[in-house]
């Protein structure tokens, strides 16, 4: 339990004010890591994993709401389809890792044959026992190319999970977060942590290891995680300073079409100019 009571609240989560302004802090320096990745065109590849409810998404958005898109790319695929199931396991995720000045943060990754198609028998045995096998191999390829891959598993309790499962259920606007794929593991916490333990057997490697972040309290995570993510490259301060800006096209006597010409979005807020 921390003891900065100026800090923390009673229960030892961080206090509002203080979160809020840390984070800034660390999205400040996210957008300094953003100018030295696009500077030196390095690749990075980020994998987010853990179990449903855990903050994963969160974390995500918090890292990516001051960058540039074009760098910082978030990549979440659904289901494959068709003639994705007929290709090599992992190409549809090749096809998806950074090119030169690029960060791709993987909202769930390959490592989904190793957890949700383990335990709801979506592969055989034998292509389980396959990805197991290659998956280290597949990621070596991976760092020794130059990627710099970096590897979050979000922990959460199940009694913290019950929590925001329930908290979900009730607020209309995140019931949609609740699939009937989380559903059904609600019920199979067993064996997602057993195919976790057996995952992190063959796949916490020296060249990719797995970080685990402890996800009960979001604040916490949030700010831990993005501070882990800082320290794994070692960036400058490349952002450039304040440019002047142009001035402003002089009156050419171009005469414009009137404004109440145009269909403007009704102003239930406020007031357009044609309401003048």
């Amino acid at each position: 339990m921390p003891t900065d009571e100026s800090r923390y609240d009673d229960e030892g989560v961080l206090k509002k004010k203080q979160y809020k302004r840390e984070l800034n802090r660390l999205q400040e320096e996210l957008v300094k890591l953003q100018y030295w990745i696009k500077e030196h065109d390095l690749r990075v590849c980020v994998v987010f994993e853990g179990r449903d409810a855990a903050g994963k998404g969160g974390v995500i958005k918090r890292i990516t709401r001051r960058l540039n898109p074009r760098v910082a790319r978030v990549v979440a695929l659904g289901k494959p389809t068709e003639r994705e199931r007929g290709q090599w396991y992992f190409q549809r995720y090749v096809e998806q890792l950074p090119t030169e000045g690029e960060m791709v943060l993987f909202d769930r990754s390959w490592y989904n044959r190793a957890g949700v198609e383990r335990v709801m028998g979506f592969c055989t045995d034998e292509e389980y026992e396959e990805f197991l096998r290659t998956c280290p191999e597949f990621e070596r390829m991976l760092v020794r190319s130059g990627i710099v891959l970096i590897k979050y598993w979000f922990s959460i309790s199940d009694a913290e999970q019950e929590r925001r499962f329930q908290k979900r259920n009730e607020d209309p606007k995140r019931r949609w977060k609740l699939s009937p794929m989380d559903l059904e593991a609600r019920s199979r916490w067993a064996d997602y942590s057993e195919a976790k333990d057996r995952m992190f057997e063959h796949t916490d490697t020296d060249e990719a290891p797995w970080h685990v972040v402890n996800a009960d309290v979001k604040r916490h995570a949030r700010l831990n995680c993005i501070s882990h993510l800082l320290d794994q490259i070692d960036y400058e301060d490349l952002t450039p300073d304040p440019i002047e800006l142009p001035s402003r096209q002089d009156d050419t006597g171009y005469e414009r079409p009137p404004i109440d010409s145009q269909n403007w979005v009704p102003a239930r807020f406020g007031s357009n100019p044609v309401d003048d």
